[in-house]
């Protein structure tokens, strides 16, 4: 008994598929948000948990802006395309998942034990490459840390980035990479989900 409880004990098969519902099989892209707010709290928590997740040389390149209030919410709608703006502004919060270009001046901090900041510092195109792939990875974490914390997410790509990043971004520098709505979603109307590829189709495995 006393092995079934520590820490790294192999989880139940029933464990690991409601935690797969969670974060995959149930999950939904929402349609309409309930009015329920999400609390400072939720935001903190939901940072800790994303920052936990692996990075190149623990690059961590990722910033979040976390849109809460009215005023800056309509500081968003015009940078939105048409067909995003109703479910975009109904959500509770927006996050903003950037990066910054610069991310390798905290290396020595985030990788003390490598001297990693000369290398991306002389190369503009390696830094680049490395801050947008780290930094969207780390979008990715955030919306699995969402789910496990009871949120849904609605994801979005199709906004104008100059405009966010003039609104948001210009003082620090960071480029915009996507959006996450996030909230409690309501959940009505919703249409079968979409059609995936099959393993055959998007996978190879070589041995």
């Amino acid at each position: 008994m006393e092995a079934e409880n520590a820490p790294n004990a192999p989880d139940s098969l029933q464990e690991q598929e409601k935690r797969l519902d969670c974060l995959f099989r149930h999950a939904r892209t929402p349609l309409y948000w309930t009015d329920r707010p999400i609390d400072e709290a939720v935001i903190q928590n939901l940072y800790d948990m994303v920052c936990l997740g692996p990075t190149s040389g623990n690059c961590s390149p990722a910033r979040f802006v976390f849109i809460t209030s009215q005023n800056a919410r309509e500081r968003i709608r015009s940078a939105l395309s048409a067909g995003n703006v109703a479910r975009v502004m109904a959500a509770p919060l927006i996050v903003i998942v950037a990066y910054d270009p610069l991310f390798f001046e905290q290396l020595p901090f985030l990788c003390p034990s490598e001297n990693l900041r000369p290398w991306f510092a002389a190369d503009v195109g390696l830094s680049e490459e490395t801050a947008f792939r780290n930094g969207t990875l780390q979008g990715g974490y955030m919306i699995m840390a969402a789910r496990a914390m009871g949120l849904d997410v609605l994801p979005i790509s199709g906004f104008d980035q100059a405009t966010i990043e003039d609104a948001f971004l210009a003082a620090e520098g960071w480029r915009a990479n996507f959006l996450l709505c996030l909230g409690y979603a309501e959940h009505r109307n919703l249409p079968p989900r979409a059609p995936r590829l099959s393993f055959s189709q998007a996978c190879r495995v070589v041995s």
